[in-house]
């Protein structure tokens, strides 16, 4: 199969909405509200934007640029750039991408749980708690983690991986024709709760309280290393997915007006969310915590559960959001990873997705495993949330931004800067100069750092609450990984940074070694 047969995007809309459909996920539509409330409000958002501006767009037009260019998946085109070094961190990203992949179709598994629950008995007053020591606990807190101590969601997560294999059939084609249904359907949906919270006693103060942020806690440096790490997050940075997504463009196209296009998109419904949670927390004056599971299944179901007489219409209607949500990110890692393996060994996509369904639901079984470990639910609860907790901040907390500095080092310094620079400028509006070049040289590379270091820092308690102000998209907020220790599983918070380093390098290059498929078509060498 030449370059030429490679399926690709029908429009730029189409495109468009694929990509900022991949970078809003679960959590941009509660995790950068929790992010808001704790730093300040409005006073996140002078940060945010910061970041946008210096880091995020800059990087999503590399991610862009390099795909576009090289027309092939992310290994092969960092293997173009930097030799069997550059395919070795192309598929570093991917394995490392794999784990994020199947713990995220877990939770998207609990989110179809809480969707059918939210037809009514996720509103009762309690649940009973027959694998846990209470007798009951009250909802939703309750509902939610007797789902989660339940063999169903493994059936959940079947059909989760299903959707997700058949909406990338096609490739391109099959995504763009869902996309242009789910991302109007996020929009819609989240101004439908943004509408209902506004309406709330209450709720439109949460909105004032953006627009009258507390400007003092710019000072801390919190704020800021929050605000940078929520960009790689927010817009799908370091995953390989966006570069393959530009992959299937057609050879004249805007990559820069686009990206600028797609992180103002996926910015812009984070802003909004932020109305529609903030509108609730200050109407029920709740207090969230900066998790996305922490938020998702219990903080902004207590709001809804307190909704006069709408508790299932708008229950379902968030659960129903996050479903969408989560999927449109979801179809895009599995298609990173199906197109890396067929542009390498040639294969049928039919053959691979196959393999990719087999292989990721079984290893989303093992983030769903509802073996009980702390029936006190004082730390984890179940076995499966554990190592959630943990790979997600080993995988999202170090992997995104590893990837990130490798993507500069690659591009910045041994391809060269410029000639990514001189491909954008061919199809553009918006001319790239010389300060794109330092930006990916020195200024992103050495904001990427300053973050590991930080954030290493933060770990090991010698900057700070090692457990106070760190905060991870799926855990750390939710479930506390050195309770463990009383419960008899503390070895598995051991051997989960040797499982992600195992894993994710072992794979890389095993990947890295097979020999590939000859390649018709050498794509866009532009040298």
């Amino acid at each position: 199969m030449s370059a030429s047969e490679r399926t690709q995007w029908k429009s730029r809309l189409g495109f468009v909405l694929a990509a900022s459909g991949s970078a809003i996920g679960l959590g941009n539509i509660v995790f950068f509200g929790a992010n808001a409330y704790k730093f300040g409000g409005g006073a996140f958002y002078v940060p945010y934007l910061v970041a946008l501006f210096v880091v995020g767009i800059p990087m999503m037009i590399l991610e862009f640029g390099i795909g576009h260019r090289s027309r092939v998946a992310f290994p092969q085109t960092l293997g173009r750039m930097a030799g069997r070094a550059g395919e070795f961190v192309g598929w570093w990203a991917l394995f490392n991408a794999v784990i994020i992949t199947m713990y995220y179709v877990t939770i998207l598994g609990w989110v179809v749980g809480m969707l059918i629950g939210a037809l009514g008995p996720l509103w009762e007053p309690a649940s009973p708690m027959p694998n846990y020591a209470m007798e009951t606990l009250p909802n939703p807190q309750g509902y939610f983690f007797d789902t989660l101590s339940s063999w169903t969601v493994v059936g959940f997560v079947a059909l989760v991986w299903l959707a997700n294999v058949g909406i990338c059939i096609n490739g391109a084609r099959s995504i763009e024709s869902t996309v242009k249904f789910f991302v109007p359907a996020m929009w819609i949906m989240m101004l439908a709760l943004i509408v209902r919270g506004l309406t709330l006693d209450g709720g439109f103060d949460g909105v004032m309280y953006l627009f009258n942020p507390d400007f003092s806690a710019m000072s801390g440096l919190d704020v800021w290393r929050g605000a940078f790490s929520q960009i790689f997050f927010s817009l799908s940075l370091g995953f390989g997915v966006l570069s393959v997504y530009a992959s299937y463009l057609p050879k004249k196209s805007d990559t820069t007006s686009m990206g600028l296009q797609t992180a103002l998109m996926n910015c812009s419904f984070e802003y909004i969310a932020g109305f529609a949670i903030f509108s609730m927390l200050f109407a029920f004056a709740i207090v969230p915590k900066a998790s996305t599971l922490a938020m998702s299944f219990f903080v902004l179901p207590q709001g809804i559960a307190q909704l006069p007489g709408g508790a299932v219409t708008f229950g379902v209607l968030f659960f129903g959001l996050l479903l969408v949500a989560g999927l449109s990110s979801s179809v895009s890692l599995v298609e990173g990873l199906a197109a890396a393996a067929i542009d390498k060994f040639r294969v049928k996509r039919g053959i691979v997705l196959a393999l990719l369904f087999s292989v990721g639901v079984l290893g989303s079984m093992v983030f769903a495993l509802p073996i009980v470990i702390d029936s006190s639910l004082a730390g984890n609860g179940t076995l499966g949330l554990t190592l959630l907790d943990l790979f997600d901040h080993k995988a999202f907390g170090y992997g995104l931004l590893l990837v990130g500095l490798a993507e500069c080092i690659v591009v910045g310094w041994i391809f060269g800067a410029q000639r990514l620079i001189d491909h954008v400028n061919r199809h553009t509006k918006f001319t790239l100069g010389t300060g794109y070049a330092h930006l990916i040289k020195f200024i992103i590379p050495l904001t990427i750092t300053a973050l590991l270091v930080l954030g290493f820092l933060h770990e090991c308690g010698t900057l700070g609450d090692p457990d106070g102000d760190v905060s991870y998209p799926y855990g750390q907020g939710l479930v506390d990984p050195e309770a463990i220790g009383s419960t008899g599983w503390s070895w598995v918070a051991d051997a989960v940074p040797i499982v992600w380093i195992a894993f994710t390098i072992l794979g890389a290059l095993v990947m890295t070694w097979l020999p590939a498929a000859r390649r018709d078509d050498p794509g866009d060498d532009d040298a």
